[in-house]
């Protein structure tokens, strides 16, 4: 048995490394943040699913996916197949993310709640449905997706404090600061980007 839980905390602090060396890169809008980033979900899967907190190891799961698509998109998403630039997210995605994102909680959360044994149905299920609007956010490069990301950043370091998974708490208030950075540097950017424009 302590072998097992060696293990598992050797994946939960080397993942938590690649995960803030990825969203680091993704702050820089470096598009080595999406291998990066394959690394710290595969590893949180396996964690996640060993303690049970089954909506967040699914996510991971899930961010494979959007991390695939996002390296594709952070490289031919621009104009004329060229790289993607900071951009602010459409009003009418907005609405319909935001409108999606707390159904999908509220469905997944009532799943959890009377169909497993999660620790924490709705909150797990809250930060696993907005966490997929931020990171399907990050993949266009939207500015609001720091917006997302900062609330969901909090209630995951209460989260996981709350499970006594210290190495991911950690991770997510770093990730915390990250964000607020990520949001700043991405203005900067979109302002640059603006400025360079032909009139």
């Amino acid at each position: 048995m302590g072998d097992l839980l060696d293990f598992y905390a050797a994946c939960e602090w080397t993942g938590a490394v690649f995960g803030v060396v990825g969203v680091w890169l993704t702050t820089r809008e470096v598009v080595w943040c999406w291998p990066v980033g394959l690394v710290n979900v595969s590893l949180s899967a396996l964690v996640f699913f060993h303690f049970h907190l089954y909506a967040s190891a699914a996510l991971q799961l899930v961010y494979v996916a959007l991390s695939v698509y996002g390296w594709y998109e952070w490289l031919h998403g621009g104009k004329g197949d060229g790289r993607l630039a900071v951009s602010r997210t459409p009003p009418r995605w907005l609405a319909g993310l935001a409108l999606g994102g707390a159904v999908f909680a509220l469905a997944l959360g009532s799943f959890l709640r009377y169909r497993t044994d999660a620790a924490l149905p709705f909150w797990d299920a809250g930060t696993t449905a907005f966490s997929l609007v931020a990171q399907w956010m990050i993949t266009r490069k939207w500015l609001e997706s720091w917006l997302v990301w900062i609330p969901v950043d909090v209630v995951y370091v209460g989260m996981y404090l709350s499970q006594r998974l210290h190495a991911f708490a950690a991770l997510y208030a770093v990730f915390l600061v990250l964000a607020v950075l990520g949001l700043l540097e991405w203005r900067r950017s979109m302002a640059s980007t603006a400025r360079q424009a032909p009139a």
